[in-house]
């Protein structure tokens, strides 16, 4: 038998939910819609459902507007069915619906994050920990300690040993055969990089080498030290260098698949900053499409920085991408639709609803309150007086009767701005949120169980009104 979903929203969205749900065909549904007497279903609470819903019917379970604030499982319990939160748009709830299978979990991945702190060197021990503390919060599994060349690291051992004592996993990066040394011996998990010419270091430590060719690209050097390693009997991660676009990228490519398909079990290691740092395009994408490569070669490590400033989310991104991939793998599908963290400018479906819906809720708005939506047409301002529609966020300040409240002017700025922005570049826009910019920028998780707080301008609102109404008074 098919379930019965009992659907809730409020006056100004109940024929657009009607709509979207008799769009769904075929559907493995039955349905009803009721509306809460709430005129904009985002401010419906479970407190406010648990009183006014007087019967769910035949109802096996209730799916909520997706921003409907309170504890969902007391009132699950309390309605006796699953209450769940459908999504923020109404246009996606096709999807939401349609989503029988799961997909992948997202909190499992196969790859381990490396994350350089390239200028440790001149770091103190304490900025160091702090550094790592931040790499480790956005998905870094090891802490990679940067040595320059050139450069004095005194306190290298110190910083090594205070990772540990942190219970950070470390890796300590160098060309130079003692900084190597001294960080096996003060605790170093991994060494980078060692050559078929400086094995000799593993007989004084007993940290796992990460080999590279002597030069880095030189295949055949790197063969050589990963044949020595096998009689060794040690644990190794072998890296074929991945060079920088123009300077010999693709050929790069070339020998990390030549090195999977020569040695089939081995583990391998890609350092990917030549190529995000070095590259003046959004990083996101240059993550995703590394991620893919990693993923299709089973390579299990990845070495990433954050040096350059548009790569100043680069472990964040790395994190998510590695995660994505080896959801699409398990699923065996193209990586489509787990996420938009990495969609930091555009979005797929960037204006779920045309001019002519935006026109319908404007026609039932009855408060002088503006509302705003974005389409592919302009941004729309409505409320009971009417609705005018511009691309330029200047042109609709003439319309607006807001000139003896700067409280109201301000917010309505705000929002316009996001607006516009969201128009200009193709991103969802909802008023009194954010706009999304995926992983570049570091959110607190909502909780959906409270109200938000009002914002200051409201409580200038307010405050101004009270101050009128004692003045009248007086």
């Amino acid at each position: 038998m098919s379930e019965h979903i009992l659907f809730l929203t409020g006056k100004l969205a109940e024929k657009s939910l009607c709509r979207v749900l008799q769009s769904i065909q075929p559907a493995n549904f039955t349905y009803d819609v009721r509306q809460m007497g709430v005129s904009v279903a985002a401010l419906m609470t479970t407190h406010i459902i648990e009183n006014r819903l007087m019967n769910i019917g035949n109802a096996s379970r209730i799916v909520i507007p997706g921003r409907c604030r309170g504890d969902i499982e007391s009132l699950s319990k309390v309605l006796g069915v699953p209450v769940e939160r459908g999504p923020n748009e109404l246009k996606d709830l096709p999807a939401y619906l349609g989503q029988v299978e799961k997909k992948a979990d997202l909190n499992i991945h196969d790859v381990q994050i490396f994350a350089e702190i390239v200028d440790a060197p001149s770091m103190s021990v304490d900025e160091i920990i702090q550094r790592a503390n931040i790499y480790r919060q956005d998905g870094a599994d090891v802490i990679d300690v940067g040595c320059l060349p050139g450069t004095t690291f005194p306190h290298l051992r110190e910083a090594v040993q205070a990772l540990k004592s942190e219970n950070f996993m470390v890796s300590v990066d160098s060309l130079a055969p003692e900084d190597l040394v001294m960080g096996g011996t003060a605790g170093a998990d991994y060494l980078l990089s060692l050559s078929e010419e400086s094995l000799w270091i593993m007989d004084k430590v007993d940290s796992v080498p990460i080999v590279i060719g002597s030069p880095p690209g030189n295949t055949r050097s790197l063969y050589r030290a990963i044949e020595k390693l096998f009689g060794m009997n040690r644990r190794f991660i072998a890296d074929a260098i991945l060079d920088p676009i123009h300077f010999g990228f693709t050929e790069s490519i070339v020998r990390y698949r030549n090195l999977r398909k020569r040695y089939p079990e081995i583990e391998i290691m890609m350092g990917i900053g030549n190529l995000t740092e070095l590259t003046h395009a959004d990083s996101a994408g240059t993550n995703a499409m590394l991620a893919g490569l990693i993923s299709e070669l089973a390579i299990q490590h990845l070495l990433t920085t954050e040096v350059s400033g548009h790569c100043r989310c680069a472990v964040r991104e790395a994190d998510l991408a590695r995660r994505i991939m080896h959801a699409s793998k398990i699923d065996n599908v193209p990586p489509k639709g787990y996420s938009h963290g990495l969609m930091g400018l555009h979005e797929c479906d960037p204006f779920p609803y045309s001019t002519e819906e935006i026109k319908e809720f404007a026609a039932g708005v009855k408060d002088p309150n503006y509302r705003i939506q974005v389409s592919k047409e302009g941004i729309h301002t409505y409320n009971r007086d009417g609705m005018n529609t511009t691309t330029d966020p200047y042109e609709i300040y003439p319309h607006l009767n807001i000139e003896n409240d700067t409280g109201h002017a301000f917010y309505l700025g705000v929002e316009h701005a996001r607006a516009h922005v969201a128009w200009q570049l193709g991103k969802r826009y909802e008023q009194d949120e954010e706009l999304e910019w995926g992983v570049a920028i570091r959110k607190e998780k909502q909780d959906l169980t409270q109200l938000k707080p009002s914002g200051s301008t409201m409580h200038t609102r307010k405050a101004r009104k009270a101050k009128l109404k004692n003045r009248n008074r007086n």
